[in-house]
C-alpha cells in the first residue's frame, strides 16, 4: 500500500504538538537547571547563551556569503553585548523603576530577567553605529546581518521566561494554556490556573521572522543592488508589530502612557518610524537610478 510522505509528516507533526501541548498544559518549571555547589545555572540565562551563540553562527555563515571580514563580527559582538546587555538593564530599571527603588541591589540580579528586549536593540544599535564609524565599515549592511542573528537569539532567550514564570498573559481555558505557580499570579488573577504562553508567541513569531529574513538574504544575493539596511528596518517594523499585538495579551507590569502600554506605545512608534524610513530611502534609490 502506497503511503503518502506528507501526510506522514502532518501526522507526525500534529502527534508532537498534542504531546508538547500536554506537556506544557500539567508541567511546572524550575527557574533553575542545576547546581555546582554554591553556584546555581539558571534557565533563563543558559537559554539566552545557547541564542546567542545560534545567533552569532548565523551571522558568521551570512558574513561568508557576503565575502565580509569575519573577524570584525568577532570583534563587534564583545562590544555588542556589552552594550545590548547594559541597555537592557538600563532600559528596565527605568521601565520598572517602582521594582527597583527600595532595592537598589536587585538591579544587578540579571539572572532574574528584567532584560528588556527594546534596550537590547536600542544598545546594540548604538554600540554598532559606534563600532562601524570607528572602524569604517558600512554600518547599514552590518546591521542586517545583526537584526538576523538577534532575532534567531531570540527565538530560544525567548523561552527562559517560561522557566521563571513570567511574562505571561491573560488567563485561558484554552489546551495550550499553561499553569503558573499561586506565587507568580498577579494579585487580579490569583483563582486562575492556566495563563497564555505569550512568550511561545513570541518565540513562534520571531520564527516567522528570521525565516522572512533569511529569504531576503537570499533575495538579495541574487538582486545585489537591494539597497543596505533594508532588512535591518523590515525587523523592526515585524518585531514591534509582534509586540504591539501580544501586548493586548500580557499582564505583567507595565507603565501606562495614555492608558497604553508603554511597549505598546514604543511599539507603535518604531513602526512608524522604520516604514518611514524604508520607503524615503527606496524612494531616494529610485530616484538616483533614473
Amino acid at each position: 500500500m502506497f503511503v503518502d510522505p506528507y501526510q506522514v509528516w502532518i501526522g507526525v507533526f500534529f502527534c508532537y504538538n498534542m504531546v508538547m501541548i500536554n506537556f506544557l498544559h500539567t508541567f511546572e518549571p524550575q527557574a533553575i537547571l542545576f547546581k555546582l555547589g554554591p553556584f546555581s545555572v539558571h534557565w533563563y540565562g543558559f537559554l539566552m547563551v545557547v541564542g546567542g551563540l545560534l545567533g552569532f553562527y548565523l551571522i558568521l555563515q551570512l558574513a561568508k556569503r557576503y565575502k565580509l571580514n569575519q573577524k570584525f563580527f568577532h570583534d563587534l559582538l564583545i562590544w555588542w553585548v556589552i552594550g545590548a546587555v547594559i541597555g537592557a538593564r538600563i532600559y528596565y530599571v527605568i521601565y520598572a523603576w517602582s521594582m527597583y527603588q527600595d532595592n537598589w541591589l536587585d538591579i544587578f540580579k540579571i539572572w532574574h530577567g528584567g532584560l528588556a528586549i527594546h534596550g537590547i536593540i536600542l544598545g546594540g544599535f548604538i554600540t554598532t553605529v559606534i563600532y562601524c564609524w570607528i572602524k569604517k565599515v558600512d554600518f547599514w549592511l552590518t546591521a542586517d546581518l545583526v537584526v538576523t542573528g538577534l532575532v534567531a537569539a531570540q527565538i530560544i532567550g525567548r523561552v527562559g521566561n517560561y522557566f521563571n514564570q513570567e511574562i505571561f498573559g491573560l488567563p485561558t481555558s484554552l489546551s495550550w494554556g499553561i499553569p503558573i505557580s499561586f506565587l507568580y499570579r498577579p494579585v487580579e488573577y490569583l483563582n486562575f490556573e492556566f495563563f497564555h504562553p505569550t512568550f511561545i508567541y513570541e518565540s513562534l513569531g520571531n520564527l516567522i521572522i528570521l525565516l522572512i529574513l533569511v529569504a531576503l538574504h537570499f533575495y538579495r544575493f541574487k538582486k545585489e543592488k537591494w539597497k543596505a539596511g533594508n532588512l535591518f528596518l523590515i525587523y523592526l517594523i515585524l518585531y514591534s508589530i509582534l509586540r504591539f499585538s501580544l501586548e493586548f495579551f500580557r499582564i505583567d507590569f507595565s507603565p501606562l502612557v495614555f492608558d497604553i502600554r508603554w511597549a505598546q506605545l514604543f511599539s507603535g512608534v518604531v513602526i512608524v518610524l522604520a516604514s518611514g524610513a524604508l520607503i524615503l530611502r527606496n524612494i531616494l534609490k529610485y530616484k538616483e537610478t533614473k
